[in-house]
């Protein structure tokens, strides 16, 4: 048997790769690049695209491909052979710099958002040297940005990227103060959790609602589902086992450093986490990760659903974002250090996430924002749509004592004066003690609980590390030069604390009566809806800050607002036209096979005898007609407000309108399909039910 060790990244250009195949002088200029984004020499990038293809080839790679994440949730990606014609008439592998390091895609098919003209189809690709090019199946992948032909981003990875070159720039200025001139650069780390259901594709392949939206559409509630808490880490089913060891060989051959696996909550629920990586890298994995799981489910005859919530009324599925701040000497900046002052650095740093939170609550919503998330967000299994921040009991005090001036109660009663007085250690607390907090800190990180299961972690991610980058852009502002650092830094952490304490709430977050306080008390928002938060991307406060930190245009941020509304649109009219066509052609036919095999038995025994009872017959034939008549109509209801969409002015009064009316049509109908599922015979049913998913896999 080999070991994992072994094969371990066997298809990754890495570090290691690097050095064996690149001179030394190559490889200290890329180095270079990668570490302190100097500019790549055309004749490095020659040597380093010489012995890329050399590699890839030796490997079994016959193309390559700018492997880039457009504004479509997916990877994109556009194959060319590395064959050349040669002059006696046969070919040979060439690939050059100019081919690494730039590429042509047509642009013309991927959502701008008008950043460029419809019959623009230029668009092009530039190689991110800080990811490490793969090979997937025959072709070398090579990690790409995606921009129009004016240079605005096109993609997820380009403002990433931005977002965490802002961050480092404010922390280095941070550090400084305190003294530390040793570090070169401070990077993000994430490692996202990735929840998923698996069912048998013979089942998957018989629901519309499945292939087209990714979620069930109609399904009563089966006999038994998650109320025994008997899956959550139980024992791993031998079918399921042998995915999930089929899925890490897979990923740790590109290097991805998948870690744990487990049963979750909902019966054919699983996750898989990672251990942390940087932020873009990170990023990519996850993307690959996504695509792999659903490839290595097909060989096994199964379908993996990514959608946050396929099943109603059975738990949904999230990516737990679990972030931390990092220097490129190895310290944490998020764990609690072992002197005053390096405590200080942590509660400066600490503050700095706080202050980021509460005043960019509309962001980080903005974030997480997708049709499918909308149903998982506040369901008592996933964080509500408010954004909070859980801190425990510990570090809450330590901020309480700051704040108040007054002593901490420890092992012994310190004055709380940061740098001056001794502030006392205190232990990093690992444990998850909050499950319903949306943004919770476990001990040297923070978790951020509100992504989906299909979401990319970058959107998230960008928005965070551009929203700590200005509460340390305001921190460095202040402190430069001031006479007396360690008074002023006391008095600014307590000045941070008092004005957005508002944000930490230990409590439990499914409780209906957080969500009056935090709305009516507090004052944090509650956008509910992809269509409530979205347009608060452009309001003038995100604007003014996600351009001043160079992350996005404002175009760039016009054309997302454009792009993610539109999806948001598209994807519920999808939702309820599969909807419309399951309850027209399937539903109501088999409601009504079966109505009418139940009336010809019921003639058939008053022809056998007329004294024969037949009211279990006749009432259930009088009941599944009212219901199939509630059917009919409220098909019609929902086609017909379908069609008054077109009347909307814009992206954002269609999802008005989706919102408003539309989903409440589309639950009416629900609501009496999966009524009449439950006293329709099963072999009538055209579909199979949510018993047969959830419990298919044997």
């Amino acid at each position: 048997m080999k070991k994992v060790s072994d094969y371990f990244a066997c298809m990754v250009f890495d570090d290691r790769v690097m050095k064996s195949k690149l001179s030394s002088k190559v490889y200290q200029s890329l180095k270079k690049t990668i570490d302190q984004g100097a500019q790549l020499d055309i004749s490095v990038a020659n040597a380093v695209a010489d012995a890329m293809k050399e590699w890839a080839v030796d490997n079994g790679a016959t193309h390559y491909t700018h492997w880039f994440q457009p504004l479509t949730g997916i990877t994109a990606e556009k194959h060319d052979s590395f064959i050349s014609p040669s002059p006696d008439g046969r070919v040979i592998m060439d690939f050059s710099g100019k081919e690494l390091i730039k590429g042509e895609p047509d642009a013309s098919s991927f959502p701008s958002g008008g950043l460029r003209a419809t019959f623009e189809a230029r668009g092009y690709t530039a190689w991110d040297p800080t990811s490490y090019a793969f090979i997937k199946g025959k072709t070398l992948c090579i990690p790409t940005a995606f921009c129009s032909y004016g240079g605005e981003a096109l993609d997820k990875k380009t403002p990433l990227l931005r977002s965490m070159e802002a961050l480092n720039r404010q922390a280095l200025r941070i550090l400084k103060l305190f003294g530390n001139d040793t570090v070169k650069y401070v990077h993000t780390s994430v490692g996202p959790e990735q929840e998923y259901f698996l069912i048998p594709k013979e089942l998957y392949n018989k629901r519309k609602d499945l292939i087209y939206t990714g979620r069930t559409l109609f399904g009563a509630k089966p006999p038994k589902g998650q109320e025994m808490d008997d899956h959550y880490f139980g024992v791993i089913k031998p079918r399921v086992e042998a995915y999930m060891n089929d899925l890490n060989e897979e990923l740790w051959k590109l290097g991805i450093l998948a870690k744990t696996q487990h049963n979750e909550v909902a019966p054919a629920q699983h996750e898989l986490a990672p251990i942390y990586t940087t932020t873009n890298i990170a990023t990519d994995h996850n993307q690959l990760t996504m695509e792999i799981m659903q490839k290595v489910a097909a060989r096994h005859d199964l379908v993996c659903l990514l959608h946050e919530k396929p099943f109603a009324g059975v738990n949904g599925s999230g990516k737990h974002n679990n972030w931390s701040i990092c220097t490129d000497t190895g310290i944490n900046l998020l764990t609690p250090g072992e002197t005053p002052y390096e405590n200080a650095q942590f509660l400066l740093f600490l503050c700095a996430v706080i202050k980021a939170v509460d005043d960019y609550q509309d962001l980080l919503r903005i974030s997480v924002a997708t049709a499918g998330n909308d149903h998982r967000l506040g369901a008592n299994e996933a964080p509500p749509a408010v954004v909070s921040m859980f801190l425990g009991d510990e570090l809450g005090e330590i901020l309480k004592a700051i704040e108040t001036d007054t002593p901490y109660s420890a092992a012994e009663k310190t004055q709380m004066k940061l740098g001056v007085d001794v502030l006392p250690k205190f232990n990093r607390d690992t444990t998850d003690r909050n499950r319903t907090s949306p943004f919770a800190f476990t001990g040297n990180k923070f978790e951020f609980r509100m992504l989906g299961s299909s979401n990319s972690i970058a959107c998230a991610n960008i928005m965070l590390n551009s929203a700590v980058a200005e509460s340390l852009k305001i921190y460095a502002d202040r402190l430069e030069g001031v006479d007396d650092f360690e008074t002023a830094l006391h008095d600014m952490i307590k000045k941070t604390i008092k004005d957005h304490k508002r944000i930490i709430f230990n409590g439990n977050g499914y409780d209906e009566s957080w969500i009056k306080e935090a709305t009516e008390k507090r004052g944090l928002l509650n956008y509910r809806t992809t269509a409530d938060c979205m347009p608060h991307l452009l309001d003038k406060k995100n604007v003014d800050m996600l351009t001043s930190h160079g992350v996005f245009s404002e175009a760039e941020l016009k054309s997302r607002c454009e792009i993610m509304l539109d999806n948001y649109c598209k994807t519920i009219v999808i939702e309820a036209n599969t909807m419309v066509d399951m309850a027209r052609t399937q539903i109501a036919p088999a409601i009504e096979a079966y109505a009418a095999d139940i009336a010809s038995a019921a003639v058939s025994k008053k022809s056998l005898d007329p004294d024969l009872a037949c009211s279990y017959e006749t009432n259930l034939v009088r009941k599944l007609s009212v219901l199939t008549d509630e059917i009919a109509v409220k098909t019609c209801h929902l086609e017909d407000e379908v069609l008054t969409l077109s009347k909307a002015e814009d992206v954002i009064s269609e999802s008005e309108m989706i919102r408003d009316k539309l989903l409440g049509l589309m639950s009416e109908l629900r609501l009496v399909c999966d009524e009449a599922e439950t006293i329709t015979a099963k072999k009538y049913w055209p579909f199979p039910t949510y018993g047969d998913l959830l419990f298919g896999v044997k």
